[in-house]
């Protein structure tokens, strides 16, 4: 059974930044694709960022290009999210993802979820 495990979400003023985490289990990490996604109130699913499952390739949205960075630790298990010059329009719960897909811009394309981790960005 694959788990992920996010951390790292809290409180932040606009302007600052945060590191998520999201650590895996159950699967060769090092085979899959992960992406992270975010989810406001009231608002769809949204896509954030993606890596390759040998970190070479990463893509982001357009919202976030520039600020975020995505990475991974294969030996560790773990993709990281980094978040600079956070503003309130990046408030939402974060969840990372995992796939053996092509499109990794597609929340349909990943198979397994985290359970989300609250990003809160005050102004």
């Amino acid at each position: 059974q694959v788990q992920l495990v996010e951390s790292g979400g809290g409180l932040v003023q606009a302007g600052g930044s945060l590191r998520l985490s999201c650590a895996a289990s159950g699967r060769t990490f090092s085979s899959y694709a992960m992406g992270w996604f975010r989810q406001a109130p009231g608002k769809e699913r949204e896509f954030v960022a993606a890596i390759s499952w040998s970190g070479a390739r990463t893509y982001y949205a357009d919202s976030v290009k520039g600020r975020f960075t995505i990475s991974r630790d294969n030996a560790k298990n773990t993709v990281y999210l980094q978040m600079n010059s956070l503003n309130p329009e990046d408030t939402a719960i974060y969840y990372c993802a995992t796939t053996r897909g092509l499109d990794l811009t597609y929340a349909r394309t990943y198979d397994y979820w985290g359970q989300g981790t609250q990003v809160t960005v005050s102004s």
